[in-house]
């Protein structure tokens, strides 16, 4: 599959040469805002009109952006909105904030982006928030089994001033990182290439006893074991090799990352059990943040509002258009050309594991961990408190949840 070296016609080469004349970060923000296909030509173009613009007076604040394995190709399959937010910043505030963008993993992964930031080495990144919970334990708070329903829910609860007081207010207190935007999309089991000649899985326990990846979230791995899905503890960098070679049977991820991480030549069946939170979030230091003043802190507000309605409607339209993650499925998407199925599991599969795995059924299994996550946030009942907000949620289908400012109650 192409996409992982060539963007419309342009090839890795051409790429490091333009932005040898313009720099990284003007190159990626030109290359990100062309639709369709591209010239060498077009792109130098692009690059030095936007180094211009960048440029045209001296910044006051200067931001590294580390996006750990994000560039601008895997940008236009998971659409984690990190180029569109970077982009509108430095527009929004006539280049007084300029962005210095470092993505495919040269100078933090998706594991170590977030203390990367805790130390102040970057100051945003993004990342998946169970890839960053091992360096930020409170993000385990998105991750209780079956909190969220669907990805409509995923979207209501970070566009409402609840997630203030659930997420966003306690991981800044205890990280001091501020939550700015996320991806929503849910997990799933990701099966390898022993699973290619086999039928299509129906049914739940099919899944019983094969060996998957689990990322740093410990919520995750306590929804595995009651799944009997054995969670092995691989890194994401890893989990090629470790699919390829049938090291695993699995990998616990979602439909979109899979795409863009060109796993999908090794992955034969997606299974959508949507059991919890697949949330590639981007945030920023807030001491860097505190330190803007006013108008810059609001930009930076306004800026992630908008990469957050960006991202609803753009990864809501490439899971159907270029991933694949539909049924039917479109032809010519990553995982038609890669001969991946979907398998979306009838409502009776999924509530059988629904039962097994969530606090509402299965509270015992979740007591230390809920009793550790709301003590850190002051005590309250952070599963419940989600579990009710998105079931005001009147939407199923996500491009309709409507979107608000969270910080404006």
């Amino acid at each position: 599959m192409g996409v992982g070296n060539k963007l419309g016609g342009i090839s890795r080469r051409d790429l490091f040469k333009v932005a040898g004349r313009y720099g990284m970060s003007s190159t990626l923000l030109a290359a990100g805002g062309f639709g369709g296909a591209m010239s060498l030509a077009n792109l130098a173009a692009a690059a030095e009109s936007t180094y211009e613009k960048r440029f045209a007076k001296p910044a006051k604040h200067t931001l590294k952006f580390g996006a750990a394995g994000f560039n601008q190709r895997n940008l236009l399959i998971e659409r984690a909105g990190a180029l569109e937010f970077a982009r509108d910043l430095e527009s929004r505030t006539d280049g007084e904030i300029r962005i210095e963008f470092i993505g495919d993993n040269q100078i933090c992964g998706q594991l170590s982006c977030v203390e990367k930031a805790q130390q102040g080495i970057v100051d945003i990144y993004a990342a998946s928030t169970q890839n960053s919970a091992g360096g930020a334990p409170y993000l385990n708070v998105l991750d209780y089994a079956y909190m969220f329903r669907s990805r409509a829910d995923q979207y209501y609860f970070l566009y409402s001033p609840e997630s203030q007081r659930i997420l966003r207010e306690p991981f800044e207190k205890r990280h001091g990182l501020k939550f700015l935007f996320s991806h929503a999309e849910l997990r799933g089991i990701q099966m390898g290439l022993g699973w290619e000649d086999k039928p299509t899985i129906t049914k739940l326990e099919e899944l019983f006893g094969t060996k998957n990846r689990v990322t740093g979230t410990q919520l995750g791995r306590i929804a595995m074991n009651a799944l009997n899905l054995n969670p092995v503890p691989v890194a994401w960098e890893e989990t090629l090799d470790g699919l390829k070679q049938g090291l695993i049977d699995g990998a616990e991820t979602w439909a979109s990352a899979v795409a863009y991480a060109n796993m999908s030549p090794v992955v034969s069946q997606s299974v959508d059990l949507r059991f919890f939170c697949g949330t590639e979030h981007t945030a920023m230091n807030a001491s860097v943040f505190d330190g803007l003043d006013g108008e810059l802190q609001d930009a930076v507000m306004e800026s992630s509002y908008l990469a957050q309605v960006h991202v609803q409607a753009a990864n809501e339209a490439a899971l159907v258009n270029t991933v694949g993650h539909s049924d039917p499925q479109l032809p010519n998407t990553i995982f038609a050309q890669n001969n991946v199925r979907n398998v979306f599991l009838a409502d009776d599969q999924i509530k059988m594991a629904e039962e097994m795995c969530s606090p509402e059924f299965q509270p015992q299994l979740w007591e230390d961990w809920r009793e550790r996550i709301n003590g850190w946030a002051g005590g309250i009942d952070t599963y419940q408190d989600i579990y009710d907000e998105v079931r005001k949620n009147p939407h199923t289908l996500a491009e309709n949840v409507e979107p608000r400012r969270w910080w404006k109650a």
